[in-house]
């Protein structure tokens, strides 16, 4: 999946695993590809550091899907 808009794309990979007849989420990575002025970078730094703990979706799912998250910064 890919989401974007005003300088950031989100990117999901989702993998699944077969149990008994179940198709079962067990980790999901999502890249967040942004481009700020470089004198925002400290304040995307702080955000990124931050976002996961205050993320509804993350705290509902992390005790049961691995989730990871990587970004991919860029000066623009």
């Amino acid at each position: 999946m890919r989401i974007s808009g005003d300088g950031l794309v989100g990117e999901a990979r989702g993998e699944v695993e077969l149990e008994g007849d179940v198709l079962v989420i067990k980790r999901i990575h999502v890249i967040y590809r942004l481009t700020t002025p470089a004198e925002d970078k400290e304040k995307v730094d702080r955000a990124y550091g931050l976002h996961a703990e205050h993320c509804p979706v993350y705290r509902s799912l992390r005790a049961a899907i691995d989730i990871s998250t990587e970004l991919d910064w860029m000066e623009g």
